[in-house]
């Protein structure tokens, strides 16, 4: 592995305070927090005693010292750990960052202990019930020395040295988990490409497993709005990794980019793996892990809400003690009999079905059916147009869109994998950003969409109204640079089409591209009368994933133009099933 293509910059500054949360100070030392102890008045007292060990130095392979927190049960019972690998913080569960959008979205702050990571365990319910909380700071973060790498084989190489070192302790059993939302899930599929010996399971609850095709170029185009203010996480006295200036640099998937994709194939540690069809960010990312991990004992669940509130659910931390109770206690307690996937079907009518076993995802029944475009009539046909036709629209005025909608005559579930095959042409310009949506619509025709978190507020509803994807969900979305419209043929299946983003092939006048564009995963529930409507774009349909980041404006010209029938069929594949 090599650093000579990346590019690193001065960190963020680092200053321990309020700010970056009640136990940022460096206080190396343990002490035993009392049960009802409570870090502060608005965070939940702990259930038990807790020994916490603060600031605690282990050093990595290469001789780099990094810093973690340990919260522990007392006694002397030897027990597993969960490690949470983010750059966030230790502290992070009292920061205000933290605690404001918990407030925001609706997630009761009161319900945590505030020990937590943001996005991690909860040392309140898992030391409880017998577990022991790993918090670190990775390299480059807060007093960790060297310097810090976003998402690669670095990260996977640090925490593996990490979980061998935690599991001699004294008081551990020996066996180590991780669990974590967002980037605490990704980091596990890279740790666990590393194959640690005592590495026993792990939990990823949503996120990427692509930097490239996830993050900082969706569909071949520069979206790094939310890759900037992901970095300003990295603060500390040495370097960052700057990976939007990589983006910029390396517009083409190369070996840097390669880097940065887990090695599926080496992951074969136990798996419970959470997804949902509505997180714009992390949904395809989970799935095509899921898929390509090569674990034999992997498990998913598909909620129909938001990773935080589905994270902190009692229920739901239940579950996954459940599966930790098996695989680092040993414990015969039947998890194994857990269908291998649940998946839901979302109504938007307030009215969706969770929890839906099946051996597979699609699950069994599901047929991948064609609905032609007619450019004439503006809509989905089960045959194609015989003659040819074509719908046009300006790249730079409003709408700049075209739709086709096609209706249910009886009830009818899409659960899988869309995708868009479309024949699409150019006029005054050499390539196009092109945004698909695939939207559910009632018998009235009006759009339906679904907040995915428990806040309802006015604030929510204008956040959310052009940006904050991941809060509100609106269909299946999908996007294409025209001019990346390569197909990897080892990677891509019928279902799945797979760009290879390594080689940039511009428009000729007069030239009509065959391009696929894979959508993001669903489960929808059409009821008899309502219908399905696709939405073809220059403009970004969905804006930013989260409140307040900017996101790629495409910079189209011209005149585009979507053909259909005849010789140049565009279809949209769905993947249904008759209920």
């Amino acid at each position: 592995m090599s650093d000579f293509e990346k590019v690193f910059v001065p960190s963020y500054p680092y200053e321990a305070g309020p700010v970056r949360g009640l136990l940022s100070p460096y206080e190396p030392g343990t002490r035993t927090l009392p049960a009802g102890f409570r870090i502060g008045p608005r965070f939940l007292p702990l259930p038990v005693e807790v020994v916490f060990e603060k600031d605690v130095p282990v050093t990595l392979r290469d001789g780099v010292t990094i810093y973690t927190d340990v919260f522990r049960p007392t006694g002397s019972d030897r027990v597993p750990v969960i490690v949470a690998w983010s750059p966030y913080g230790k502290s992070g569960g009292t920061a205000p960052s933290t605690t404001s959008l918990f407030d925001m979205i609706g997630v009761d702050n009161g319900a945590l202990s505030g020990l937590a990571k943001f996005e991690g365990p909860d040392p309140a319910f898992w030391c409880a019930n017998g577990y022991a909380i790993c918090n670190p700071d990775p390299r480059g973060v807060a007093e960790s020395g060297g310097d810090s790498h976003l998402w690669d084989r670095q990260e996977g190489l640090d925490c593996h040295d990490l979980v061998e070192w935690l599991a001699e302790q004294e008081w551990c059993n020996g066996k180590v988990g991780m669990s974590g939302t967002s980037y605490l899930a990704v980091s596990q599929w890279f740790t666990a490409a590393e194959q640690p010996p005592h590495l026993a399971a792990i939990n990823p609850w949503e996120g990427i497993s692509d930097v490239y095709r996830d993050l900082v170029l969706r569909g071949g185009m520069p979206d790094t709005g939310f890759t900037e203010r992901l970095q300003h996480n990295f603060v500390g006295a040495n370097r960052r990794e700057d990976v939007v200036a990589e983006a910029e640099q390396h517009p083409l998937f190369d070996e840097l980019w390669e880097e940065k994709v887990p090695r599926f194939d080496r992951i074969t540690v136990p798996a419970y793996i959470v997804a949902s069809y509505s997180n714009t960010l992390h949904t395809q990312g989970t799935f095509r892990a899921w898929r390509r991990i090569a674990s034999e004992e992997k498990w998913l669940r598909i909620h129909a809400t938001q990773e935080w509130p589905d994270y902190y659910d009692e229920a739901h931390r239940e579950e996954l003690r459940r599966f930790f109770d098996h695989y680092l206690k040993g414990e015969d307690n039947g998890w194994e009999q857990t269908p291998r996937v649940r998946y839901a079907t979302l109504d938007l009518h307030g009215v969706d079905r969770v929890g839906r076993p099946a051996d597979t995802f699609p699950p069994d029944g599901v047929e991948n059916t064609r609905f032609y475009l007619d450019a004439a009539s503006r809509t989905l046909r089960r045959e194609a147009p015989s003659s040819g036709s074509s719908a046009r629209y300006s790249a730079r005025m409003l709408p700049g869109q075209v739709s086709f909608v096609v209706g249910f005559d009886e009830e009818t579930e899409m659960v899988g994998y869309p995708k868009a095959h479309l024949w699409v042409e150019a006029e005054g310009a050499d390539d196009m950003d092109l945004f698909v949506l695939v939207q559910k619509l009632d018998a009235n025709g009006t759009p339906l969409q679904q907040f995915t978190v428990p806040a309802r507020s006015a604030l929510l509803q204008d956040a959310t109204e052009r940006s904050a994807s991941v809060l509100r969900y609106k269909g299946s979305d999908g996007r294409l640079r025209v001019s990346a419209r390569h197909l990897d043929d080892d990677l891509s299946t019928d279902e799945i089409p797979v760009h290879s983003f390594d080689r940039i092939e511009k428009l000729a006048a007069g030239d009509v591209a065959e391009i696929q564009i894979d959508l993001a995963p669903v489960g929808l529930v059409f009821h008899r009368g309502e219908q399905l409507r696709l939405v073809i774009s220059a403009h970004n349909l969905l804006g930013a994933i989260m409140p307040g980041v900017p996101f790629h404006e495409p910079q189209n010209a011209g005149t585009h133009i979507v053909h259909t029938g005849g010789t140049r069929a565009s279809y949209l594949q769905l993947p249904l099933r008759t209920a």
